[in-house]
């Protein structure tokens, strides 16, 4: 299964602070790999596009739904989602095949 998640942020961020935050976010994701078996592939991009409203995108791998949720519940992912706390204006997700 896919977990997509696009997110945009709030725009009372400067574009260094809007980097800076959005790194932090995919260092984080990027590493839970290596404590949530779950996972089978996970990557967070930046949006290169400055005529789409979406400032990135989350795609993981997963075997389940099951895990997806494992996931979701995690302390791990929970911590490294705390780093977007405040600065989220949306988010929009889908899980796939």
């Amino acid at each position: 299964m896919k977990h997509i998640v696009l997110f945009q942020l709030i725009e009372e961020m400067s574009a260094e602070e809007r980097k800076k935050l959005m790194t932090r976010f995919k260092e984080g994701i990027e590493a839970l790999p290596l404590t949530i078996p779950a996972i089978q592939s996970i990557e967070v991009g930046f949006n290169e596009n400055p005529a789409e409203s979406w400032d990135m995108a989350l795609v993981g791998e997963f075997a389940s739904l099951a895990d997806i949720e494992a996931y979701a519940l995690h302390p791990d992912h929970i911590a490294v989602a705390q780093t977007l706390k405040g600065f989220v204006k949306g988010r929009s997700c889908v899980d796939c095949q």
